[in-house]
C-alpha cells in the first residue's frame, strides 16, 4: 500500500491520488468523518478530490490513517436490481466477445458490483466489479438519446443511465428503477461504496 499523493486543485481544493477505488472510498469517508473544514469530498476511481479550509498535513493524515486501516465507515447499501436483458448492443457485445447472448447475461448478472463514483450525470453510478471477460470499448459514434434505466456496459464499468440522455456505452438491457429523483433525499439512488446485483427477469 502507497501514500496518498496530494495535488492542488483550484484555490480550495486538494487531489489525493490513490492506489483503487477501495481506498479512494475508505479515504473520502474518513475525511467527511474527521475534517468539518472540507465544503466537498468527492471520490473517484482513484482519487478524492477535497474542497474547504484544511491544511495539507491534516488531509495527508487522515488518508494515511484510512489507508491503513481501508475502513469505509459507512453502512454499504445492497440494491438487488432487477433487469430485462433486451439491450440494442447485447447480440453485438456476445458477438465481439465470442458468446452467446445467454452466456453475456449470465456472465454479467452473476457478480457483486460497487459503486466506484458517481459522474457523468446526476445519479449516474460507475460499477466496478464486473467480470473482466466482459470488456469492451465504448461505441465509436455515439447515440443521441439513450433511454432512462438502460443498462450498459463500457471497459471496465457497468452503468445505469438514470435518465434519458445521450451516451456510447453498450446497451445490455433495461430497467424500472428510477435512479434519480430530484424531490427525494437524497436525490441519488446509489452511492460510492453502495454494492449492486443485477436479477434478469
Amino acid at each position: 500500500m502507497s501514500a496518498a499523493k496530494l495535488l492542488p486543485v483550484g484555490d480550495r481544493g486538494r487531489l489525493l491520488e490513490l492506489d483503487d477505488n477501495r481506498a479512494a472510498l475508505a479515504v473520502a469517508a474518513r475525511l467527511r468523518a474527521e475534517l468539518p473544514g472540507l465544503v466537498d469530498v468527492v471520490p473517484g476511481h482513484r482519487t478524492v478530490l477535497a474542497v474547504g479550509d484544511v491544511d495539507d498535513h491534516a488531509l495527508l493524515a487522515a488518508a494515511a490513517d484510512a489507508l491503513a486501516e481501508q475502513d469505509e465507515r459507512r453502512e454499504a447499501t445492497s440494491f438487488e436490481i432487477s433487469v430485462l436483458y433486451d439491450g440494442a448492443d447485447l447480440a453485438e457485445v456476445a458477438r465481439l466477445l465470442g458468446l452467446d447472448a445467454d452466456e453475456v447475461v449470465a456472465r454479467h448478472a452473476a457478480p457483486t458490483y460497487t459503486v466506484a463514483f458517481l459522474g457523468f450525470a446526476p445519479g449516474f453510478a460507475y460499477l466496478l466489479g464486473g467480470d473482466p471477460g466482459l470488456e469492451v470499448p465504448r461505441l465509436a459514434d455515439p447515440r443521441e438519446r439513450v433511454p432512462a434505466g438502460s443498462v450498459a456496459i463500457a471497459g471496465p464499468y457497468s452503468c445505469i443511465y438514470p435518465r434519458s440522455s445521450p451516451g456510447g456505452w453498450r446497451l445490455l438491457g433495461r430497467t424500472e428503477l428510477r435512479l434519480f429523483d430530484a424531490e427525494r433525499l437524497p436525490p441519488a439512488l446509489l452511492a460510492p461504496g453502495d454494492r449492486v446485483r443485477f436479477v434478469p427477469l
